[in-house]
C-alpha cells in the first residue's frame, strides 16, 4: 500500500536534487521542489487513503462504549420495590412531604 508514496517521495527527492545541484538551481529551490512536489501532496494521499480505517476505528470504539454501558445498566441492582414513580399531583406532593427536610423540623408529619 506505501510502495507508491515511497516511489512518489524518491522521484520527488531525485527532482530537489537536480534542481540543487544545476548551475543555475538553488539549495532553497531543492527543498521547495521536494516540500511542493513530494512531501505535501503525500502526506494528502496518505491521510486521505487512512480515511476509512479512521471511519472503522471511531465506529469500532462508539460500538464498544455502547456495549459497556449496556453491560453496566443490566447489572446496575434493580430499584426498591417500594419507591414507585408517583402517578398524580397528589403522589407528588404526599412524596414530596414524606422526603422533605424543612428547617421547621416537621418532616414526615402530617397535616
Amino acid at each position: 500500500m506505501y510502495i507508491v508514496p515511497i516511489a512518489w517521495l524518491y522521484v520527488a527527492l531525485m527532482m530537489a536534487v537536480a534542481e540543487a545541484t544545476n548551475t543555475t538551481g538553488t539549495v532553497l529551490g531543492g527543498i521547495i521542489t521536494f516540500v511542493l512536489y513530494g512531501l505535501g501532496p503525500v502526506a494528502l494521499v496518505v491521510y486521505l487513503m487512512g480515511a476509512p480505517a479512521r471511519r472503522k476505528a471511531i465506529k469500532a470504539r462508539d460500538k464498544a462504549a455502547l456495549e459497556s454501558l449496556r453491560a453496566a445498566a443490566t447489572e446496575a441492582p434493580p430499584a426498591k420495590a417500594a419507591q414507585t414513580l408517583p402517578e398524580g399531583p397528589q403522589d407528588v406532593a404526599a412524596a414530596h412531604s414524606r422526603h422533605a427536610t424543612p428547617a421547621s423540623g416537621t418532616a414526615g408529619k402530617e397535616p
